[in-house]
């Protein structure tokens, strides 16, 4: 994994829009942050270093050797942000991370959809990025 404008580009703007992604979600959309039992902060920035991470993850999961099999970029940025998303989901299934008291399979059902499709716009996002920037230092090398 190479560590440059395209790298940083695209770590920062994934984590920005999974996090947007996020909080139109959950405090928007359905607004569950009134059923958190500590401040509002925390939870921020608990999942803004959260997002930094995943991003990374990403990011390592789009660049990997298995994934540079799949040639068109769209394609390897959507099948990356499912890959990562379900692992987000099953992990946070797991150690009981969810805003919500209530799993019921319709509503762990929706939460994987929705943590797929939120992680596949993050991958999205990196192809668009390795499409369109260009790293010109990188570039003569």
């Amino acid at each position: 994994m190479k560590l440059n404008l395209r790298f940083f580009i695209s770590w920062i703007l994934g984590a920005v829009l999974m996090y947007v992604l996020f909080y139109m979600w959950h405090g928007v959309f359905l607004n569950d942050f009134k059923k958190i039992n500590f401040p509002l902060t925390w939870l921020l920035i608990f999942t803004s270093i959260a997002y930094i991470t995943i991003s990374f993850l990403l990011y390592a999961v789009y660049e990997s050797k298995p994934m540079r099999n799949i040639y068109n970029f769209f394609f390897r940025g959507v099948i990356s942000g499912a890959l990562v998303g379900f692992i987000i989901f099953i992990i946070s299934t797991v150690v009981t991370i969810s805003i919500s008291r209530q799993l019921t399979p319709q509503h762990l059902m929706f939460d994987c959809i929705w943590q797929i499709a939120e992680q596949t716009c993050g991958g999205l996002l990196m192809a668009l990025v390795k499409v369109f920037v260009i790293d010109f230092r990188h570039e003569e090398a």
